[in-house]
């Protein structure tokens, strides 16, 4: 009875089984029916989705080096097939470097109408003008509340699992070109659940009949991709 009516609660429930006989207390009809999650009408989560061609989110993540040193990796994220727009490396990160670097990231086109960021101080006034200019309102999430910015978070997750957490960076350079080799890897080859299993360019799909299967080494060997080729 509750699956067939999911907007019935336990009131109506048991005055319904009265109806036909069956007597139970309140509390024992709560207790078995099912459970459903009702979210409010306007969650972040459908602020996200409803808007994810509108949304591009930035982020930094560290990565120390061989020989101490910490690295700032700067991150524009696109919500829409799920692309990094741009990236770059640096060791003393400034607000006008980082102003400087969504400006790199739309030198011919413009943003999204949202850019989604934390409420990290290196964000500062120079920052948000470089941002206005180009046309596009900042969102801020709440404080020390990263899953309000899911989908970069994920990414910077996927890179340090896939990427980094197998490779010894020895500087600006070479983290660089890691990246570099990673997000080729993570663009076109990299399947996505939320692509419904494409990556974010799109991948063509091969049948049998195209021939047998290669395998082709990514990221130095870390990851690989599979193609058919003609015999």
């Amino acid at each position: 009875m509750s699956s067939a009516n999911p907007l019935w609660g336990a009131p109506r429930i048991v005055g319904e089984l009265a109806k036909i006989g069956i007597d139970l207390p309140r509390s024992t009809v709560a207790k078995y029916m099912i459970r459903r999650r009702r979210p409010p009408s306007a969650t972040w989560r459908a602020f996200l989705k409803n808007h994810i061609k509108d949304i591009i989110a930035v982020d930094f993540f560290v990565v120390p080096t061989v020989r101490n040193q910490i690295l700032f990796v700067f991150l524009v994220f696109a919500h829409e097939r799920r692309r990094v727009l741009h990236f770059n490396v640096t060791a003393n990160p400034t607000a006008a470097w980082t102003g400087q670097q969504i400006l790199e990231a739309f030198p011919w086109v413009d943003p999204p109408k949202y850019l989604l960021r934390d409420r990290d101080g290196i964000y500062a006034h120079e920052f948000s003008r470089r941002v206005r200019s180009l046309g596009c309102e900042e969102i801020l999430i709440a404080p020390r509340s990263p899953w309000q910015n899911p989908f970069v978070e994920r990414l910077v997750g996927s890179i340090r699992r896939e990427c980094l957490d197998h490779t010894i960076v020895l500087g600006e350079r070479h983290l660089r070109r890691i990246l570099t080799d990673y997000f080729e890897y993570y663009h076109r080859w990299r399947t996505h659940q939320s692509l419904e299993m494409d990556s974010p360019i799109g991948r063509q799909t091969h049948g049998i009949a195209q021939g047998r299967v290669i395998e082709i080494a990514e990221v130095g060997g870390l990851h690989h991709h599979y193609e058919r080729v003609a015999a």
